[in-house]
């Protein structure tokens, strides 16, 4: 096995033992033989196991907004746009539900520190935040805080996502799928939105 294929065999194993036993009921060394290499090749790539779970939910993060980034449109109705990128993240996680299991698990966990968070709500899915702050310089979406409107939107969004994997047929009727959107959106709407 290659290095990269050594490190991403790594990954998948983490992902796989984090979501099942939990983090901190996962050991490093059940990891590295669950994964098939040494305990020294896992510590070679991911010093701590802290990192190891940093690297994951920040690659993992990147591989979600990479996947919404190309759905995005600007058709110039702010709210269809709005739309378009809530049904796309959902549909991401129901496409990828063990991923979204770990974000179901750790996107507010202490397990995650406080910067690792910030750097993927802020950097990674700076989209979001240039949507809202269009939105309220358009007069559609109200002045709160920005920060926390993006915290508000991800709760929002994994209370959704909870929902629709606990309930795969609910994604596909209309009614569930356009409530989901529509308690998003009014949750930011001025009375104009």
């Amino acid at each position: 096995m290659s290095k990269p294929d050594k490190k991403q065999a790594i990954l998948d194993t983490a992902l796989t033992l984090f979501v099942s036993q939990g983090f901190y009921a996962t050991s490093t060394a059940s990891l590295a033989k669950k994964a098939g290499v040494a305990t020294g090749t896992l510590f070679h790539h991911f010093p701590s196991k802290d990192e190891l779970m940093n690297h994951l939910f920040i690659s993992i993060k990147q591989e979600f907004a990479d996947a919404i980034i190309t759905s995005v449109t600007d058709c110039g109705d702010l709210r269809l746009d709005a739309q378009h990128l809530w049904y796309a993240a959902i549909q991401w996680a129901m496409d990828n539900p063990l991923k979204q299991e770990f974000f179901q698990q750790y996107s507010m966990s202490p397990s995650i520190p406080l910067e690792v968070r910030e750097q993927a709500m802020n950097s990674i899915l700076r989209f979001m935040g240039a949507l809202m702050q269009k939105g309220h310089a358009l007069g559609l979406l109200a002045d709160y805080p920005l920060s926390l409107m993006q915290d508000n939107c991800h709760g929002q969004f994994l209370a959704a996502t909870r929902y629709f994997l606990d309930n795969p047929g609910k994604w596909q009727e209309p009614t569930h799928k356009e409530a989901s959107f529509a308690m998003f959106w009014n949750a930011m709407r001025t009375d104009n939105g």
